[in-house]
């Protein structure tokens, strides 16, 4: 489909503008008045919103407003509607002092939606001192309410100094600060936006290419070097978002998808590129901030609702010190490649040790041959074969009329032979001195190529006049009102800006309200989340580059659509459209699906065995490699069900407290508590608010919400509230139990997941769940060792050491667990590649690895356990 066609059709589905929002105190929701807009002082009301806020650091809902209209006012059914919205606000957060809090800024001054005219929006935001302490009593202060609140429509009786008394059937202006709480935020529509894009030539952007478009692709397979740690599958989808158009990601829950869009993001910059990440929400894109912050490199823009944004602006004003030059780079680089010698210096001295040990156990098949082998290719065997000179000369002639097999063989046999020989001389293969090398060059060359990513991210060829001239207008606008800052932006030239400043992050919602909209201003965006991405907020993020990294999971939590089946069809008909744009049902992720391959990550890094055990076996069919295995880690049962006595969801609330109270006096911290339903979570909060002081809430890390809410997120430890009864709808049960939202519940937590249930029975996926949580782990069977290994296991076990035999961890298998250590008892069945992989993965997992080839004891199985038997020991008992 051509881009100006999927446009029109997005357009057109687009959903409205959200209802106005007249009353922030609408549910029941806190309003407290400020006598100082910078301090709250310490009294129950606003210790009540200190605790909402630590419960929900994570979403951000602290509001702080300044010039309210409040009263009531009649709507078009002649009914009184209550008023109470403040003309400015801004996210905050609450920070403790010794006499109460401190009003701290997390993000944006917004004028009030109310004022629909973005021009006089972007006017007001420049007023001089807005917001600043004490500007409600400065001057011109009221002057500019009246302006604001005129430019709302709602007409105002008059200004009312006292917010204790206002009226029940008209609107008044109270001049005060006041703190509330923001449940939901409701974006605007995007039709015109769309439409305004689908005028455009949008050729050779992500948005062509994920909607069909045909582009030649040059890939470029030359080595990742990254100062991230990479499997081969995260190397891969680096690889392809250098030149695919379109690149597709997906995998478990904490299977490490992050951390390879941050590693893919690091190296498009590197390679001289610039890169968008758009998230579904400002905590993830806090998350990948935080998580790029990391790692050596470009300092990402956080261009959105951001509390981080204050301190670019600062960087970028204080001005950038000259480019680094050319000179440097290219030390860097060879530095580099002198660091990436090293590492194959090292992978090959293990490598050629572990051949060894590959040809030498073949010995046993050619002995019978031997004798045989060497009178027909006698030069095979006393190296004459590869000598120069006469002597090798004859060697090669008297091949002539030797069948070229039989030569082959002699050569493997003679291999064998020399690589026997060599391991008797010289007591067999200890790798123990050479891991330690190889382990410190691999970091070293990471921390060479992070070096180079950094100082090229501030080179001289990137930080030109041009270029300095728009981080300087990029940090005005920076620190404009939201509506300001939108016309700063689409007035700056993208292409200088994206040159100096290449990584920039921020919410999809975002993108379109305030990036310039410059068709592929970007060489990358990566779409986080996807399958929580709906196509009406994708395309215009997706115009903005040239090629995508889409990232998601499509059994987790999908976005919800409000468009009707009828209005799809009739757009799709009219237009000419196919089912890819049906928008209620295809994600940004299944269109990225249809358009490219997608690469699995299957490795999880997150979870104990058990609380990922079910979601691997019922969601992704077992395609999930838990690379959190180990013996003691199985053992472990990490799933409790607590039975809520009472009747009641109040009673289920009060379970919560109860179990959250144990957990923190076992010293549980990073504690979440979820439930599927809203009012539930809603009980939840109240209950934990009334019950913990915003210090002891702080100190335990608790966080409330839904599950919704939790998605991207995780804890240490999660209290789940089922929130259903025994006499509940069918419909509620089905809420509960469906898969996506079920998938997402039951693998939030690192450690530990408590489920709290009113629920005597339960049956389908929920009884089944139940079922698992409270019956003992099962052991995971593994295969029986043969040859060293098994003799080696049963010695082990004659000295009363725990030993399990081809031990799976994640897509490897360890020949022996000895209690917690590893040890492997040959080189890897697939060769030397795979045994350094192998090794490189378990190590980074944080294994204790050890060597127990034969070779090193002459095949004795009792001394080898004997020594095993020792360096077990010093790693049970504590230094």
């Amino acid at each position: 489909m051509r881009p100006n066609t999927v446009l029109g059709v997005l357009a057109e589905l687009a959903p409205a503008g959200g209802d106005r929002v007249l009353d922030v105190t609408r549910g029941g929701q806190p309003l407290v008045w400020l006598a100082d807009a910078e301090r709250a002082p310490k009294r129950a009301e606003i210790d009540r919103l200190a605790a909402l806020d630590a419960l929900h650091r994570d979403e951000r809902l602290l509001r702080r407003g300044w010039g309210f209209l409040a009263g009531a006012t009649t709507d078009d059914d002649e009914k009184n509607r209550k008023v109470r919205v403040p003309l400015l606000s801004q996210p905050v957060r609450l920070e403790r002092t010794l006499t109460g809090y401190r009003v701290v800024p997390a993000g944006d001054l917004e004028i009030t939606p109310l004022v629909t005219d973005r021009d006089l929006a972007a006017a007001l935001e420049v007023a001089p001192g807005l917001a600043a302490p004490g500007w409600l009593t400065a001057i011109g202060s009221r002057a500019w309410l009246s302006a604001a609140a005129d430019a709302t429509g709602i007409p105002v009786f008059a200004v009312a100094d006292d917010h204790r008394r206002l009226p029940k059937n008209r609107v008044v202006l109270v001049p005060s600060a006041g703190l509330f709480v923001v449940r939901d935020v409701f974006g605007g529509g995007l039709a015109d936006s769309l439409r305004s894009w689908a005028a455009r030539d949008l050729s050779g952007t992500a948005l062509a290419a994920i909607y069909g478009e045909e582009r030649v692709e040059q890939p470029d397979d030359s080595p990742v070097l990254s100062p991230l740690p990479l499997t081969e599958a995260q190397a891969e989808v680096v690889t392809r978002a250098r030149t695919a158009p379109v690149t597709v990601v997906s995998g478990p829950p904490g299977n490490g998808k992050s951390h390879t869009v941050v590693a893919a993001a690091l190296e498009v910059v590197h390679r001289g590129g610039s890169v968008l990440v758009a998230t579904q929400s400002p905590h993830a894109a806090e998350v990948l901030a935080a998580l790029l912050a990391r790692y050596p490199g470009p300092t990402p823009v956080l261009f959105g609702d951001a509390g981080r944004r204050e301190s670019l602006a600062a960087e970028l004003t204080a001005g950038a010190a000259e480019g680094v030059a050319e000179k440097q780079l290219r030390a860097d680089a060879a530095v580099i490649r002198q660091r990436l010698d090293e590492v194959r210096a090292a992978r090959a001295v293990v490598a050629e040790a572990l051949q060894r040990e590959i040809d030498a156990a073949t010995l046993d098949r050619w002995q019978p041959q031997l004798a045989a082998l060497a009178a027909d290719v006698p030069g095979a065997f006393d190296g004459d074969l590869d000598r120069r000179g006469v002597a090798g000369w004859w060697a090669r002639r008297r091949l002539r009329r030797v069948p070229k097999q039989r030569v082959t063989d002699a050569l493997a046999a003679a291999t064998a032979q020399r690589a026997a020989a060599h391991l008797a001389a010289t007591g067999g293969t200890d790798l123990s001195s050479h891991w330690p090398g190889l382990h410190a060059a691999e970091a070293a060359l990471a921390g060479a190529v992070g070096e180079a990513m950094r100082r090229a991210a501030r080179s001289a060829r990137r930080w030109d006049r041009d270029a300095r001239r728009g981080a300087a207008s990029l940090a005005a606008a920076l620190r404009a009102g939201r509506n300001r800052r939108r016309e700063l932006l689409a007035q700056l030239d993208a292409a200088p800006l994206v040159r100096a400043l290449p990584l920039w992050i921020g919410t999809v919602a975002d993108v379109e309200d305030l990036l310039p909209s410059a068709p592929g201003m970007f060489d990358l965006v990566v779409i986080d989340e996807a399958s929580h991405v709906d196509q009406v907020r994708a395309a215009p993020v997706l115009a903005r580059a040239r090629r995508a990294l889409v990232v998601g999971d499509p059994r987790q939590l999908r976005f919800v659509s409000f468009v009707s089946d009828v209005d799809v069809a009739e757009v799709l008909s009219r237009h000419g459209a196919d089912e890819r744009l049906d928008v209620r049902r295809v994600s940004t992720y299944d269109l990225a699906a249809g358009a490219a391959p997608a690469t699995w990550l299957a490795e999880h890094h997150r979870s104990t065995p058990h609380l990922i055990g079910f979601s691997a076996r019922r969601f992704y069919a077992g395609r999930i490699a838990v690379m959190t295995r180990t013996p003691a880690a199985e053992a472990t049962d990490a799933i409790d069900v607590v039975h809520s006595p009472g009747p009641a969801l109040a009673d289920e609330v009060a379970t919560v407290l109860k179990v959250v109270e144990e957990l923190a006096t076992e010293g549980r911290r990073g504690i979440g508590v979820i439930t599927p339903f809203r009012p539930q979570a809603e009980a939840l909060e109240a209950a934990l608010v009334a019950a913990y002081p915003v210090e002891r809430i702080e100190e335990l890390g608790l966080r409330v919400g839904t599950v919704h809410a939790f998605q991207g997120s995780e804890a240490d430890v999660v209290v789940v509230s089922l929130g259903l009864l025994p006499g509940d709808s069918a419909g509620r049960r089905r809420f509960v139990a469906d898969p996506h939202l079920f998938n997402v519940m039951i693998t939030r937590a690192r450690q530990r997941l408590v489920v709290v249930s009113s629920l005597t029975e339960a049956d389908g996926l929920l009884g089944d769940y139940l079922a698992y949580a409270g019956s003992p782990l099962p052991p995971k069977p593994d295969p029986e060792a043969s040859g060293w290994a098994a003799e080696l296991a049963a010695e082990l076990k004659n000295l009363d050491i725990s030993v399990k035999s081809a031990y799976g961890v994640g897509p490897w298998t360890v020949d022996l667990c000895v209690g917690e250590i590893g040890v492997f008892c040959g080189p890897h069945p697939d060769g030397t590649d795979a045994h350094l992989a192998r090794q490189q993965a378990l190590h980074r997992s944080g294994w204790r690895l050890l060597d127990a080839f034969p070779s090193r004891w002459n095949g004795d199985p009792r001394r080898a356990a004997l020594e095993l038997a020792a360096a077990q020991q010093t790693v049970s008992v504590p230094s």
